[in-house]
């Protein structure tokens, strides 16, 4: 069952057992991957569900933080039940004891040795963790082996 089917289910079960904000967080991830394919005509796989999948996440987690600084917490609260819920969809992140293992293998294998190579390192590593590690993680693991 690819990723898109697998929203459909849940959001159909969520209906079943009227878990509005379940179903109204699945809707909206749906919608967005509707969008997608309705602009690219055809329908999307599973890597690119992933993309949107880690996008909706990270916006979530950017208003998390405005909401928290502006004291905002009933919102707060409720954008931390989408990113939970949205998680689930998600490959089971790396820890990062994991991130700086192929942060370290990356760099040997590009040759890179200063802050100068950090593009060619990102552009080799993120293909590697992709969906399963934060961007921001990743390259401050990046900026600390390359001092």
């Amino acid at each position: 069952m690819n990723l898109s089917e697998r929203l459909n289910e849940d959001m159909k079960q969520a209906m079943k057992s009227k878990d509005k904000f379940k179903l109204s967080t699945i809707r909206m991830v749906r919608s967005t991957i509707k969008n997608l394919e309705i602009e690219f005509k055809r329908t999307l796989d599973d890597n690119e569900v992933l993309d949107i999948l880690s996008r909706e996440i990270k916006q979530r987690k950017d208003a998390l933080q405005e909401f928290e600084k502006a004291g905002r917490d009933e919102l707060a609260a409720s954008n931390k039940a989408e990113i939970e819920i949205i998680a689930q969809y998600l490959p089971e992140q790396l820890s990062e004891e994991e991130i700086k293992v192929i942060v370290q293998q990356t760099i040997q294998e590009t040759g890179a040795s200063s802050k100068n190579d950090m593009g060619k390192v990102m552009s080799a590593l993120m293909p590697k963790v992709k969906g399963r590690a934060d961007g921001k993680l990743v390259n401050q693991a990046v900026l600390q082996f390359l001092q």
